[in-house]
């Protein structure tokens, strides 16, 4: 690539992500001690993508979400996911009217910009199924009319990894419709201090103002897909997506009858497209591995499926990522 089409690209990436800081500094005023999920919930809307968010109770999930739909000028709505919900819940229905003899369109609350998917395993296969279509197709069949969601559309989905009863766990093809699956962890001491000080003392609640509205999201997501990949870098990320599934061949002895399935095709496109949104984050017209390896885990880990044996050797898929990127060569 010239010097001249990257400085071009470096231009528009600067022209364009002036909303990437404030929008930062928006959700940390709120959220305290979770700088890698703010950070990589805005990688996740700027590459066009959705993210499942695993976590016990309490870690500010649902609240990350609302002030991430605050901070954008745009709608949001908030779906909790219950055993008895139906398709229609979800989607809408068609109702009859009976003054004109004909069926209306009642859309359902998936038609919105930002979707906060609440506890989604605990709804059955058939709502699962109907979110599925809106998530990848950007549309919406009700009845014989199908109708495109407005954009940008950002599915952000929770679910409880502790609880099993009540509950439908996502089938794989599900889940590898999402770009990230983030793990969300406790925050650290001082972070959760700060948290305690915040909730149990008298002060001013933070107004959250939109810092911007969904053209800019849009048309960053178009400059993000113009983010020059190098062909080693491509090489790179093809390297890992191969190794989970022929992981003898590159010389992951230890990991031969660990894999029981690896990443799919999904998994390269998506570890590119997030590290070109990760790259235009950090205001370069370029990738570099260390984008891929920021970004890695979160789009790996729900796409390798591990056998028996490795679960009777209590080997993690966190582990066996972390193998991967120790053993590929970084160009």
């Amino acid at each position: 690539m010239s010097d001249f089409s990257l400085s071009a690209i470096n231009d528009r990436i600067s022209e364009v992500s002036g909303f990437v800081q404030p929008l930062r500094d928006n959700l940390n005023q709120i959220i305290i001690g979770q700088e890698k999920l703010i950070d990589k919930i805005i990688i996740c809307m700027l590459a066009d993508g959705h993210m499942l968010l695993e976590g016990v109770p309490g870690l500010a999930k649902t609240l990350t979400v609302k002030t991430l739909a605050a901070s954008i000028d745009t709608n949001f709505q908030r779906i909790q996911f219950t055993p008895d919900m139906l398709p229609a819940d979800l989607i809408g229905t068609l109702i009859y009217n009976q003054k004109s003899g004909e069926f209306d369109t009642r859309k359902g609350p998936i038609f919105s910009n930002i979707i906060l998917a609440d506890e989604i395993n605990r709804s059955p296969a058939k709502v699962q199924s109907a979110l599925l279509e809106a998530m990848q197709e950007k549309q919406v069949t009700i009845g014989e009319n199908t109708f495109k969601m407005d954009l940008p559309f950002l599915v952000l989905a929770t679910q409880n990894p502790i609880e099993q009863e009540g509950t439908y766990p996502l089938p794989e093809a599900q889940v590898d419709r999402f770009m990230f699956k983030l793990l969300i962890e406790y925050p650290n001491l001082d972070s959760e201090k700060i948290l305690m000080r915040n909730n149990t003392q008298a002060k001013e609640n933070v107004d959250i103002k939109a810092v911007v509205g969904p053209e800019k999201i849009i048309n960053a997501q178009s400059v993000v897909k113009e983010i020059y990949v190098d062909e080693k870098v491509e090489d790179y990320i093809l390297k890992i997506i191969f190794s989970t599934r022929n992981p003898v061949k590159y010389d992951l002895n230890d990991l031969d009858g660990i894999i029981d399935f690896g990443a799919s095709p999904r998994a390269s496109i998506n570890l590119v497209r997030a590290a070109k949104a990760r790259a235009f984050t950090e205001g370069r017209g370029f990738i570099t591995p260390e984008d891929v390896r920021y970004i890695g885990a979160d789009v790996l880990r729900h796409r390798i499926i591990l056998t028996y044996e490795a679960e009777a050797e209590e080997l993690t898929t966190e582990e066996v990522i972390d193998r991967l990127f120790e053993k590929i060569e970084v160009p």
